[in-house]
């Protein structure tokens, strides 16, 4: 038997599954401290389904912390960003473009450094290991406990970065550094970015990985602890410590996941309809679409590994105004309880406009009794509007598509909508995202540039697959269970030697599963 859980803004979900079943579920109220919401909703499963902890196998965790800490600018480190790359690429300097508050939290120093390579492998200079000294001299004289390391086509050819890290790391122990080969793709600037942001949340992923730990050995769970990560896989705590970044969209793709599991459909648009927010992805062989393009996180440009998604300020404690003629995006999340109609509060909801519709038994219904009609069907042309506008955004052709609806606000829709040939919203719905941390599948990926005419394209494909296969490996996967998922090739045409930016996917099965 494993658990999934599910840390989001509003609630905390939490599934016990066993042989591809949901055997008990519940949601609890999400805690100011991580660690206390996730030990209540455990051990609400455990209790509910009269199980012992000794009988769990495994434990997934999914949580949004890390994207509301950059998005509220909280609980973020001082760092210091090092770029690789003179005499070239100093004309853009680091965090070019970043919101002016976050710089500002961040407070960073920062350096240039020779290194760096070409495309085509070739350095654009040595590393000079005089001048990191000098640079690790200047960053002991600051506060700075957390540094990002950005060499020049790094994905290619991680070698000067780690070099860089070596001598860092003998002269500054107790210094946290994020080397972006690890983080980002091709793209300088936006891996840059990726990098300077994962090094700001290294103090926090150690708190919250902590949390997650000291909950479950206070309920006497041995079992191992996997974290989710943006592409619907999971990963151990030790690299959640060293690469937060990698779970910001973890939430939206639990929720596809799981709700590709629960229909049985692995080909589908899904709505997660939450408390505050509704996301809109496209799942394909089960796993979510990724984005081709950078994506903004926080107001930064970044290019690391996140799910195609359009993400509206639409959810079960949205605030309606104006007579029903706008909805959100502001909500009353988590104190939905207490501020909705239906429960006695006096503020009128989206939750409260599903109760008026659809007669649903949530609260007492006597309370919106009295709400005009016309507010009632003023909302939910909204609604409707919000969802089919997003829903068009997701889809690649003119056709209808099904569609698959989860999370606790999905209660306010039930007709189906433009372009949706129909609308399911499977058994369990509302714990989708718990569903979806559970399922249990780790990955390995190779994403950087090749040069076919090195080993031709057959012999460069065979052995960029192996290593992605030994990737997946690594991360606990059973051996026998890896396969390839996926396999694009982007040809560079500007480029010589038959270039292609080669991005392969393996996927396997967790052994404790």
């Amino acid at each position: 038997m494993q658990i999934g859980v599910d840390v989001g803004g509003t609630n905390t979900d939490g599934v016990i599954m066993s042989n591809g079943k949901v055997l008990v579920s519940d949601k609890t109220v999400t805690t100011p401290n991580v660690g206390d919401g996730v030990f209540n909703v455990i051990k609400s499963v455990l209790d509910k389904g009269k199980i012992s902890a000794d009988k769990i196998t495994s434990v997934m965790i999914g949580t949004t912390h890390f994207t509301n800490a950059l998005v509220e600018r909280k609980r973020l480190q001082k760092i210091a960003a090092i770029r690789l790359c003179l005499p070239a690429s100093d004309s853009l300097v680091q965090m070019i473009g970043w919101p002016e508050d976050l710089v500002q939290t961040l407070n960073p120093v920062k350096f240039f450094a020779k290194g760096g390579y070409e495309v085509d492998g070739r350095e654009i200079s040595p590393l000079d290991t005089d001048e990191i000294n000098k640079i690790v001299d200047k960053i002991s004289k600051t506060d700075v406990d957390s540094i990002a390391i950005n060499s020049v086509y790094s994905p290619l050819n991680s070698e000067m970065e780690e070099k860089a890290a070596e001598i860092i790391s003998k002269k500054l122990p107790n210094v946290k550094i994020s080397l972006s080969n690890a983080i980002g793709k091709v793209g300088l600037i936006e891996r840059e970015n990726a990098t300077i942001i994962n090094a700001a949340l290294s103090k926090l992923a150690e708190d919250i990985v902590e949390a997650f730990e000291t909950a479950l050995k206070n309920l006497n769970i041995k079992a191992p602890l996997y974290i989710s990560q943006n592409d619907g896989t999971l990963m151990r705590p030790e690299k959640v410590k060293s690469y937060p970044v990698l779970t910001f969209a973890c939430g939206p793709t639990n929720s596809m996941r799981g709700a590709a599991f629960l229909s049985g459909i692995e080909e589908s648009i899904i709505v997660d309809i939450g408390g505050t927010t509704s996301d809109i992805g496209y799942i394909k062989q089960g796993f979510p679409r990724q984005s081709a393009v950078a994506t903004d996180v926080g107001g930064v440009r970044t290019n690391f590994r996140m799910p195609d998604i359009v993400s509206i300020g639409l959810g079960g404690g949205s605030i309606v105004r104006e007579d029903g003629k706008i909805i959100g995006p502001d909500s009353v999340g988590y104190m939905l309880t207490k501020k909705a109609k239906v429960f006695g509060g006096d503020t009128l909801t989206t939750t409260d406009i599903a109760v008026a519709k659809y007669n649903l038994k949530i609260g007492n219904p006597e309370l919106i009794k009295d709400i005009d009609k016309n507010i009632v069907e003023n909302a939910k042309k909204q609604i409707t509007k919000l969802l089919e506008d997003s829903i068009d955004k997701m889809k690649t052709s003119s056709q209808d598509v099904p569609a698959i609806f989860v999370g606790g606000g999905t209660i306010i829709n039930k007709e189906n909508v433009k372009g949706v040939s129909e609308l399911i919203i499977p058994e369990n719905f509302s714990v989708a995202n718990a569903v979806g941390a559970a399922l249990g599948q780790v990955s390995g990926e190779v994403d950087r540039v090749f040069h076919y005419d090195k080993l031709g394209r057959d012999k460069t494909i065979e052995q960029a697959s192996i290593e992605a296969k030994e990737k997946a490996k690594e991360a606990g996967a059973i051996e026998k269970s890896i396969e390839i998922m996926e396999i694009n090739e982007n040809p560079l045409a500007y480029l010589p030697g038959r270039s292609v930016r080669l991005q392969i996917k393996a996927i396997g099965d967790l052994e404790n599963i």
